[in-house]
């Protein structure tokens, strides 16, 4: 049921029935929920593996008639479906420093980081290849003219309150002489890059963006893995693309710490545990990307689908 990295139709995961059973034996199957009971929830526990056995026997789940440590939120096709699920994003750990998961369509990064960046407090989870930096290293050219709206267009996917569109307008007004108000500091740091083309001025412009009132960064593996790549190159010359890479390879070695609330997808949050699991869009998940979505969380499940009837 956790089988979920099927990446391709013509290259198959290996059936468990098929190509396993055949010719192995079953030597036991896992029935306490450890988990659950160590946090006095053994009944929802026990409701999770009743949904396992209806799910592989390719039945569906009623929510409605779910144990209390699952809230079901129905959602309707209009557009009052993104406030309740961002509504959902926002539940409380039933206990002091609880952890939250919110897991959202594995096809959308973008909407998840959408819902990260509208939930205070969330951060995304970030996949290890690090696709969005590499992107933006390739295509970064530090001497052209469009450098400027480079950085801090990806800049805005990464923390909240850039105002690239009034930012660039302030930019060109300080540029051609004719601003009434002084530059503060993120615009210093603007003019401060073209007047100057190093990496250490991206470095001091993505740092004062980030420093202004109202910002936050929602991905910070991404912002920190740039300034780290920043850093190197302003010291030892190498190419900005190839210090990515490089630091992306060294953090495909380093395990991921588990912020207090964290949005992803099934298959970047398999194997993550946490107090609270919200699962968005739950009518989009098969059977098994259901079933590994709603075991992510020991004391309550928050569900937005359409329908209660899911599998």
């Amino acid at each position: 049921m956790q089988a979920i990295f099927g990446f391709d139709r013509n290259d198959p995961l290996a059936g468990w029935h098929t190509a396993v059973l055949n010719h192995f034996g079953v030597a036991g199957t896992l029935a306490d929920p450890w988990r659950w009971r160590n946090v006095g929830t053994e009944t929802f526990g026990q409701w999770l593996l009743y949904a396992r056995g209806e799910l592989e026997a390719g039945r569906k789940i009623d929510l409605r008639q779910a144990v209390p440590e699952v809230r079901w939120i129905q959602l309707d096709g209009s557009q009052q479906d993104h406030q309740r699920q961002l509504a959902a994003c926002q539940t409380r750990s039933p206990v002091a420093d609880g952890t939250v998961l919110i897991i959202g369509d594995s096809r959308n990064p973008s909407g998840q980081q959408r819902f990260a960046a509208q939930t205070p407090g969330a951060v995304t989870v970030e996949a290890v290849d690090l696709r969005d930096l590499v992107s933006f290293a390739e295509t970064f050219d530090l001497n052209g003219a469009a450098a400027t709206a480079q950085i801090l267009d990806f800049a805005q996917r990464l923390m909240t309150n850039v105002g690239t569109a009034e930012l660039t307008r302030r930019i060109d007004v300080l540029r051609r002489g004719q601003a009434r108000k002084e530059p503060n500091d993120v615009e210093k740091a603007a003019l401060a890059f073209e007047a100057e083309r190093h990496f250490r001025c991206v470095a001091s412009l993505l740092s004062e963006l980030n420093r202004q009132s109202g910002a936050r960064v929602f991905r910070p593996a991404v912002f920190r893995a740039c300034m780290q790549a920043l850093q190197r190159c302003d010291r030892d010359g190498t190419p900005f693309v190839d210090t990515v890479i490089a630091m992306r390879e060294e953090y495909r070695m380093v395990g991921r710490s588990l912020p207090r609330r964290a949005v992803g997808s099934t298959l970047l949050l398999k194997g993550l545990e946490a107090d609270v699991a919200v699962v968005l869009g739950a009518d989009e998940l098969d059977a098994r990307h259901l079933y590994v979505a709603m075991t992510r969380g020991s004391r309550q499940l928050v569900i937005c689908s359409r329908t209660p009837i899911l599998g």
